[in-house]
């Protein structure tokens, strides 16, 4: 776990601007910087960055974050990592509390991993280079030099203790650990022999395992590393790091199933493609595609196991799929793989079928459509069976009801028989009868509008909630309404956060973080002196406390003071009336 003081104190030495400027060229527009957004394809710039406020927001795609956001998004790093890449460039060492024994002894390990595999592929790449038989077969597979070396592509040598050149201490256990050494009965020998390597990079550009193919004939075809502390096949794609800045530029990723696939595809200019690890594809997969572009397009063999991996790469997209995202499926002719497509038919004719890929809503329909018959009752009730598994699965969305719609077509139901079959709620507003909201106490709609303009004083300049008095700490606990502002208040006071990134990565998993980060964004475009703010925030509780003493007094003029102790209560209530009319009136609240 990393501590949230380290964190924030990442967020004051990096400049958001300088991180995002690194990967998209960024130019000055009045107070903040602007770009054509890297999220989605657009011809003028609605990228925009605020140094003052470090945070980021498209006005075209609604794309927004902070400096550890962009770097998750962008390059596609977990949080913990995009943490690390932003800490080692400004020369920080990322701590970590909390840990055990264990954990320390499986860092450590992890560490040591890293450097071996990193040997072992360099010492792959010599060997390839020594080997002429290596050398041949790559080029028979019409790859070139220069491809090979940005893939890293290596040969590990015949015999059962090549990697003794490598490492002088052959009995090393991190070998055996990285997944590079067996031991079988006091004997050591290496996993990969005679083989084309092909090494597996994460998203941080390390080594991280290997894919080794034979040459000739043999079994297996592929061997692949073991599951390790540095490397799970079901979180990883082949090829991914190689093909990031492809994939921005195409919109487009393309998963095929094999290492060679992703090379020749990448030697013919299709730098696009990525391939699953010897596995199925799994969630975190399809998760992780997904971040990187709005198309997935999965290509497969037309063959039985082709469909199989398909149909389940299908069963692990619909619970990641949102509107705007799009999964498709492209089946090549019997015998064709994309290696051996892209080498006869050239990028051009690769591509052109691209546009021919099944979507996933259709692919999904029609399979299952295959499988009854839909000219009986009996066969489209089985149609609304099968698919209830399924479509149970994808989140609440225009998708969802468009699914369902062609269901109920094929099925000759209605859309809500189909819901109610499905067991899901109607989506159609029209079709639903929802219950009324509770009753609440009428409210001014000044009154409704003053949590919201208080929330967007204190996210542009955190450090206002520093300035709260406890009297108005809890006047604003008094109401319900503005919770949300009493926990930024709160985390405020907690953390010392002083820009409004830092305060939105300390939100990061909380309750109202996505309502700050809109609120962020809504005044992205829009700027003024802390000076300013603070007037404002004072006309604002000055209104808030008006609308408390006013409530009071009401209650008074409707029943009369008796008592000496109820005099001098109205008549302090006049006076306080009367400051605060002032005050709230010299506060320029900012229109909401």
């Amino acid at each position: 776990m990393i501590p949230q003081s380290f964190i924030q104190d990442l967020l004051h030495r990096v400049d958001i601007v300088d991180v995002v400027d690194r990967y998209v060229k960024l130019k000055k527009a009045g107070a903040n910087f602007v770009a054509c957004c890297p999220f989605h394809s657009e011809k003028s710039p609605s990228f925009t960055v605020s140094a003052t406020k470090q945070f980021y927001h498209c006005f075209g795609c609604g794309a927004h974050g902070t400096a550890v956001g962009f770097m998750m998004e962008y390059s596609g790093l977990g949080y913990v990592d995009a943490i690390k890449d932003l800490a080692q460039s400004v020369g920080m060492k990322v701590p970590e509390v909390e840990r055990s024994e264990y954990s320390q002894r499986k860092a450590s390990e992890s560490h040591d991993l890293y450097g071996v595999l990193l040997e072992a592929a360099r010492f792959y790449g010599k060997c390839l280079k020594e080997s002429p038989r290596a050398v041949d077969y790559l080029k028979s597979r019409g790859l070139s030099g220069e491809i090979a070396k940005r893939f890293g592509i290596g040969y590990a040598p015949e015999g059962w203790q090549g990697l003794a050149g490598a490492f002088a201490d052959y009995a090393n256990a991190a070998l055996v650990s990285a997944g590079l050494v067996k031991q079988n009965e006091g004997k050591r020998y290496d996993v990969f022999r005679d083989r084309i390597m092909f090494p597996i990079v994460d998203v941080r550009g390390n080594v991280i395992g290997f894919g080794g193919r034979v040459l000739d004939t043999g079994e297996p075809k592929y061997l692949n590393s073991p599951e390790t502390p540095v490397f799970e096949k079901g979180r990883e794609l082949y090829g991914l790091y190689q093909a990031r800045r492809a994939i921005r530029d195409a919109e487009r990723v393309l998963v095929v199933e094999g290492y060679m696939d992703v090379v020749a595809l990448a030697q013919h200019g299709i730098e696009y493609a990525v391939a699953t690890l010897g596995t199925a594809t799994t969630g975190l997969h399809v998760q992780k595609l997904l971040r990187q572009a709005d198309e997935v397009v999965f290509s497969f063999d037309g063959d039985a196991a082709g469909r199989r991996a398909a149909w389940r790469a299908l069963e692990n997209s619909l619970p990641e799929l949102t509107d705007g995202k799009q999964v498709r499926f492209l089946f090549l002719p019997q015998g064709d793989d994309p290696d051996t497509y892209v080498r006869t038919h050239g990028k051009a004719g690769l591509e052109g079928i691209l546009q021919s890929a099944v979507p996933l809503s259709r692919y999904l329909l029609d399979e299952l459509s295959a499988q009854v018959d839909l000219s009986s009752a009996e066969g489209r009730a089985s149609l609304v069976h099968a698919a209830k598994p399924l479509v149970s699965k994808l989140q609440k969305t225009a998708f969802r009801v468009q699914i369902l719609r062609e269901l109920a077509e094929r099925s000759r139901l209605a859309l809500p028989e189909v819901e109610a079959l499905c067991g899901l709620p109607g989506l159609e507003p029209s079709r639903q009868k929802a219950s009324p909201p509770p009753a609440r106490p009428a409210r001014s709609r000044t009154m409704s509008s003053l949590w919201r303009t208080l929330l967007r004083l204190m996210i542009d300049a955190p450090q206002l909630a520093e300035a709260l008095t406890p009297d108005q700490h809890r006047l604003l606990e008094t109401d319900p309404e503005f919770e949300p502002v009493v926990a930024l208040v709160d985390m405020v006071k907690a953390t010392g956060v002083s820009t409004t990134g830092a305060l939105l990565e300390a939100a990061r998993g909380s309750t109202h973080a996505e309502l700050y980060a809109q609120v962020a964004s809504d005044g992205l475009a829009g700027s003024s002196s802390f000076d300013d703010a603070r007037t404002d925030l004072e006309g604002v509780l000055a209104k808030l406390e008006l609308h408390a003493v006013e409530a009071q007094y009401r209650v008074l003029m409707v029943q009369p003071p008796v008592t000496e102790a109820e005099r001098a209560l109205y008549e302090d209530l006049k006076r306080r009336l009367a400051e605060l009319k002032g005050v709230a009136r010299v506060g320029m609240v900012p229109p909401t």
